[in-house]
């Protein structure tokens, strides 16, 4: 359920506020071109997002969406994929339309935004300063703040701990199965967006409070829940 006013908005990063796949599908490919195989294009390494790098690379070196081993290689291949990463963080990657209008608007209303993510800060904080949005945000938390990554919910029961507001008080704004699964077990409220990097077949069987085109769509969806 979304409240009527949240006390605190939080947003997922790649897939909800940034398409980062392209800087993420580069890396890849160099990976898998200095190793002498083949690239998988950006569209391949996209259904590979959403569960952190190192399975990203675990993908990228088996071909499969969930190896049962660790394959061949995998520690070296990890290092120079994060070193590449570190070089590309932010050559490719843009924020999704709409995603400007929206953080500027519920800013301008006086609502207090977080940003959780996976990925770690040194990577997420060059990323939203260069995209120039990490301004309108009080608070970002990264994947290396926490002890378990989403979908477990400690970085959102963590966050409203730290605003001082109760889990029902809070928005969680997500893309993928990942939020979903972490906002529920948190209890905040849940919108999704129809785009993104959710491997099911289409955005409503993620099964959100409400789906959204655009962050740009939020302060009015948020008029109409109070």
């Amino acid at each position: 359920m979304i409240p009527a006013r949240p006390e605190l908005i939080v947003f997922d990063l790649d897939g909800t506020l940034v398409d980062s796949a392209p800087d993420l599908a580069f890396c890849a490919d160099s990976l898998l071109v200095s190793l002498g195989r083949a690239p998988a294009g950006e569209e391949g390494v996209r259904s590979w997002i959403g569960n952190g790098v190192p399975m990203l690379v675990r993908r990228a070196l088996t071909g499969e969406m969930w190896p049962e081993e660790e394959p061949a290689g995998f520690d070296q291949a990890l290092q120079r994929f994060l070193t590449l990463y570190g070089e590309n963080v932010c050559e490719r990657s843009r924020l999704y339309p709409g995603a400007v209008d929206g953080l500027r608007a519920l800013s301008a209303q006086g609502y207090r935004l977080a940003c959780l993510t996976n990925k770690r800060s040194d990577f997420t904080m060059p990323l939203l300063e260069k995209l120039g949005v990490a301004s309108w945000l009080d608070y970002v938390g990264c994947g290396d703040q926490f002890e378990h990554p989403k979908p477990h919910p400690e970085s959102l029961l963590k966050t409203a701990e730290r605003f001082a507001v109760r889990p029902a008080q809070c928005l969680m704004v997500g893309d993928s199965e990942n939020d979903v699964e972490a906002a529920r077990a948190a209890g905040y409220g849940l919108v999704c967006v129809s785009y993104g990097y959710h491997h099911c077949e289409r955005p409503e069987d993620l099964d959100a409070d409400a789906l959204i085109d655009s962050i740009a769509e939020l302060p009015a969806l948020l008029r109409k829940a109070a």
